[in-house]
């Protein structure tokens, strides 16, 4: 569209090295086919995305011992990058009481002042595991950005690298009454598994969020809807954005009730991986999901080549055609026709 780079947005550097190990699951798809990719980067990998509970912990420790069991059962598959879903941290607000965790203004608070452990928790997971790990959004108040909270995923590299990206649109209950506010810049990690880009659930939704990061070759999206028609909506925005940008998306979600929470009482979802329905990929672009609302993993296997191969070769190229939208994108006329 005018007035927007085709990918100019500068690459972070995540981390240098490969992640270690990971078995490959035996009834998994094995995608072989070659492509140019870097001699320290990832080409074949599997994924695991979350359908995440949200449970209300007692204290740190069930806390520790809830993400400790998950990443592990995940690394114990052979996945190699893990994604939770938007908001999974809300879980955390039980720690500092129910009247906290049920008070909207509260909740905020009391989880982003855990951050700091929380963070360093999944650094060591992912580095005892040899995974990569996106973490679940945290509302986190910033002061270099102004005075409300942020809506923020980190993204974990086995290595140390950390990275973070912010929200960049919110949904009219994050705006009100919640007060929870766009955060920095979009992103590109450049990850020892390859480029990776975040758009936070309802920024899905927005093609041109993503075509700023079109550079990413997984593009994830944790999310968190109280509804089938919500979820819909983040799907079908996931499921578009790897039809456009010819990558690999994949989405996460909250399942369950939890109704010590205002913020997140009711949730509907299931994990997604989505590919462009093209060369190499299933026809559906579905390379694997979840049961609705059944809380576990979503496993799929892909291999980057691929999204390499489609965008220089692929039945259609959406990704190198998206210039020719220039000068054809104007309003029209409305042209009465009774």
């Amino acid at each position: 569209m005018r007035g927007w780079p085709s990918c100019n947005l500068p690459v972070t550097q995540l981390e240098a090295g490969r992640p270690s190990g990971g078995s490959i699951c035996p009834n998994g798809e094995s995608w072989g086919l070659d492509g140019a990719r870097g001699a320290d980067t990832v080409a074949h990998m599997k994924i695991a995305t979350a359908a995440y509970p949200l449970d209300p912990l007692p204290d740190w420790a069930a806390y520790k011992a809830k993400l400790t069991e998950w990443v592990a059962g995940a690394a114990g598959q052979g996945a190699e990058l893990l994604v939770f879903p938007e908001y999974g941290s809300l879980e955390l607000s039980m720690l500092a009481g129910p009247a906290v965790a049920g008070d909207l203004e509260g909740c905020l608070r009391a989880v982003s002042d855990l951050m700091i452990d929380v963070d360093d928790l999944h650094a060591d997971l992912a580095a005892s595991h040899g995974v990569h790990i996106l973490a679940a959004s945290a509302p986190v108040f910033d002061d270099a950005i102004g005075p409300r909270p942020v809506n923020r995923a980190r993204l974990f590299a086995p290595g140390g690298g950390r990275g973070v990206q912010d929200k960049q649109i919110m949904t009219r209950f994050e705006r009100t009454p919640w007060d929870v506010a766009p955060g920095g810049p979009l992103q590109v990690f450049d990850t020892a598994l390859g480029k990776v880009a975040i758009l936070i659930c309802y920024d899905s939704e927005f093609p041109l969020l993503a075509r700023a990061v079109s550079e990413a070759e997984l593009l994830l999206v944790p999310s968190c809807t109280e509804a089938l028609a919500g979820y819909s909506r983040v799907r079908i925005g996931a499921m578009a954005r790897a039809l456009e940008a010819q990558c690999v998306s994949v989405m996460s979600s909250i399942v369950g009730d939890a109704p010590w929470s205002p913020a997140v009482d009711v949730n509907v979802g299931m994990g997604g991986i989505f590919g462009p329905p093209d060369i190499g990929f299933p026809e559906t672009g579905v390379i694997a999901e979840g049961v609705l609302n059944q809380p576990g993993w979503t496993f799929g296997e892909i291999d980057l080549a691929r999204v390499s191969h489609v965008r220089a070769d692929g039945g259609v190229l959406n990704r190198a055609h998206w210039a020719d939208q220039g000068g054809r994108d104007a309003s029209p006329p409305v042209v009465a026709l009774r």
